[in-house]
């Protein structure tokens, strides 16, 4: 348990193990504890990092910097300022935003290779992409709810980020995670976030990608990582039969192997 400074803010994170690394990077309004199945396997073998983004999780809040393009920020700095090298960045929802912005950025500067888990390439509905989350009353419409309601915001969207609903106890300690992000924070990052279109960047990303896609389509269908396949010039795809939007939670077992799979693979 460990924290950097950062680009004007100050960010927790963990890390265990030795060897090649690899960072993994949570989506929007969550935090590193999600990738609790994660650490301990990949750590017998590995270096893994695991940050909370700015503001998020145990991560120091600061009203500044919540864009997709400032957390992007932050990863290069926190490659460079731990001194990784051929790192693997696994990015989950938001997260493989972060890691498009990256590339975006500063192009595939010590990565290594990228595993994509259930995002599309835009959240933004609009006539030629049907495959996001909000349209523009949509995103006003949650937006709002996070200002006004957010425990009850959050309490409905927990379960649709799953094919089976969580247990009691599991949605208790999202929930604590999730609300540890200030509202006007959280409402920030979503805007930000929603309106980025990563489709053009795609066919510029020359490093082998997994992507790791749940079956149950509560919040994004196959057919979204169909075309992440299409548009990358070196990806696989894996879709999880039980899971929805956190096959890492879900199906940790397969899920862990299918990484660690493609990872010696690329030796």
């Amino acid at each position: 348990m460990s924290h950097l400074n950062l680009n004007g803010a100050r960010l927790y994170y963990e890390e265990e193990g030795e060897g090649q690394p690899i960072l993994f990077i949570h989506g929007v309004w969550m935090s590193g504890r999600f990738f609790k199945k994660q650490v301990p396997y990949f750590a017998q073998h590995y270096r893994v990092i695991v940050p909370d983004l700015r503001s998020h999780g145990r991560s120091a809040h600061v009203h500044f910097g919540h864009t997709v393009a400032s957390y992007a920020q932050d990863i290069h700095t926190m490659i460079n300022e731990l001194g990784l090298r051929d790192v693997v960045l696994a990015g989950w929802s938001m997260g493989s935003f972060v890691i498009w912005d990256y590339f975006k950025q500063f192009g595939s500067e010590n990565v290594m290779a990228t595993i994509v888990i259930d995002q599309s390439a835009s959240d933004f509905t609009s006539p030629d992409w049907p495959m996001g989350l909000f349209d523009f009353t949509g995103l006003c419409q949650m937006m709002a709810a996070v200002q006004t309601d957010r425990e009850k915001a959050v309490r409905e969207f927990i379960p649709l980020m799953f094919k089976e609903a969580p247990s009691e106890e599991d949605t208790g300690w999202m929930f604590d995670e999730i609300t540890r992000l200030p509202e006007s924070v959280a409402s920030a990052i979503l805007f930000d976030q929603t309106l980025q279109d990563y489709r053009p960047i795609l066919p510029s990303i020359n490093i082998p990608t997994l992507l790791c896609f749940g079956r149950d389509e509560k919040l994004y269908p196959v057919a979204a990582g169909e075309h992440l396949h299409q548009n990358l010039s070196d990806a696989r795809l894996v879709v999880f039969e039980e899971s929805s939007h956190c096959p890492f939670l879900e199906e940790p077992r397969r899920f862990n192997q299918e990484v660690d799979q493609f990872i010696q693979s690329l030796r």
